[in-house]
């Protein structure tokens, strides 16, 4: 007998993406319109929110008895929703071991925790091998995470995490630890310049990264990730949602990276 709610509308990318890797993607009903992983929940779900909107009469005509979304940003959604009778559920995880736990959580939610305990202990043996792997590296590079560009904002703190997981040092390891990207925003380019990072990192919330507008800043000249070419796109899809993407894809792309720029000395 199954377990759990059956309606289910996700108002992020990540509980999608858990739900379809447990084999419990029939329970879903609703999907928000960033998703694209997997790539077949597009071609099967009505897609009914953004990020920082829902359209909440269509998420009400799907009858949900049960609504994943993530964070603060989300909470005037989800007070209306819980107004309107709906059982809400907001996660609100940002290291690498929240997610892991979200993913544990959620396939408890749905009746599922041998498959989610299994799947998550999957996440943490891939996160382990390249931890390994990063460990034979002759040097670390220091890398600089820009999640948006105008203003600078750095990378908030699960990916500041799996940057060391991929073998490299977060330069603002400091602001990694603030949840609210307001609070990540760097005055000028002083600060990055002076610690001059080794690799830089952008991935601009859904905005096609330009390493060359990063390489002409005013002062970047002499920053060792411009003079050696080592500007690159990580796209937000795998990267800037708490999930599964951010520990598979997301990390192992950084990783390649880093190893090419660790070989290269």
């Amino acid at each position: 007998m199954s377990h759990g709610p059956r309606r289910i509308v996700c108002l992020t990318e990540e509980p999608t993406e858990v739900l379809y890797a447990l084999g419990e993607q029939d329970r879903i009903v609703g999907i928000s319109g960033f998703t694209v992983r997997p790539p077949r929940a597009r071609r099967e779900k009505p897609k009914v929110s953004a990020f920082t909107s829902a359209k909440i009469d269509e998420i009400l005509a799907l009858e949900p008895d049960f609504v994943v979304g993530f964070s603060d940003i989300q909470a005037d959604i989800a007070a209306e929703l819980v107004r309107r009778g709906v059982e809400v559920w907001i996660s609100n995880h940002r290291s690498v071991d929240g997610i892991l736990d979200y993913v544990r959580r959620l396939g408890a939610l749905v009746g599922a925790s041998a498959a989610a305990d299994d799947y998550a202990d999957g996440l943490q043996r891939g996160l382990d091998a390249i931890v390994a792997e990063a460990a034979t590296l002759p040097r670390r590079p220091r890398v600089y995470f820009e999640e948006w560009d105008e203003p600078r904002i750095s990378g908030i703190r699960w990916v500041a995490e799996l940057v060391r997981i991929a073998g490299g040092d977060d330069i603002f390891p400091e602001l990694a630890a603030q949840s609210l990207a307001k609070h990540r925003i760097l005055a000028n380019d002083d600060q990055i310049i002076a610690r001059a990072p080794d690799i830089v990192f952008g991935s601009w919330c859904g905005k096609k990264f330009r390493p060359e507008k990063v390489a002409a800043r005013p002062g970047w000249a002499d920053v060792p990730a411009v003079r050696g070419g080592h500007l690159h796109e990580i796209k937000s899809p795998i990267i800037l949602q708490p999930g599964p993407a951010a520990l598979t894809d997301g990390v192992r792309e950084m990783a390649g990276h880093i190893r090419r720029w660790a070989l290269e000395g």
